[in-house]
């Protein structure tokens, strides 16, 4: 007995990590002004379940729609590509935690500390959160 090849219906395809890292930025963005997926969804002529999908980058964002969401959160469509290895310079071989980072900033404290984190002006303090972080993380290992 011979078994059919999968249709590309039927592979189970993860998120593209571009597609995971403007979708954070988006609900990043949303967050910081305090718009809901509600909100931000009726200013686009979307459902609030197109916004969730894509900030989970479930589904990818268009040109034209991106410009809007710019449009809408007040940011330059740039920002929702910061944070990314520019793709004209070469690769230096160092593994990428994109999708970490992702999920990371989909949680209610992630978000909230990437808000906070930056407002801190003082290197020397930053660096000791830092520091207590990564001594955090190493005992959970």
């Amino acid at each position: 007995m011979t078994v059919a090849p999968e249709s590309p219906a039927e592979i189970e395809r993860s998120p593209n990590p571009v597609d995971l890292h403007v979708g954070a930025r988006i609900r990043m963005r949303r967050k910081i002004l305090g718009v809901s997926q509600e909100k931000l969804a009726e200013s686009l002529g979307l459902t609030f379940q197109q916004v969730q999908k894509y900030e989970r980058g479930a589904n990818r964002v268009s040109a034209s729609k991106l410009y809007e969401i710019a449009r809408a959160l007040q940011a330059p469509v740039a920002y929702f590509f910061e944070g990314l290895a520019d793709p004209s310079e070469p690769a230096d071989g160092e593994p990428r935690n994109d999708h970490q980072v992702h999920e990371f900033l989909m949680t209610p404290e992630g978000l909230e500390l990437a808000s906070l984190f930056p407002r801190l002006n003082r290197a020397p303090v930053r660096r000791r959160i830092l520091d207590l972080v990564r001594s955090m993380a190493d005992e959970q290992l």
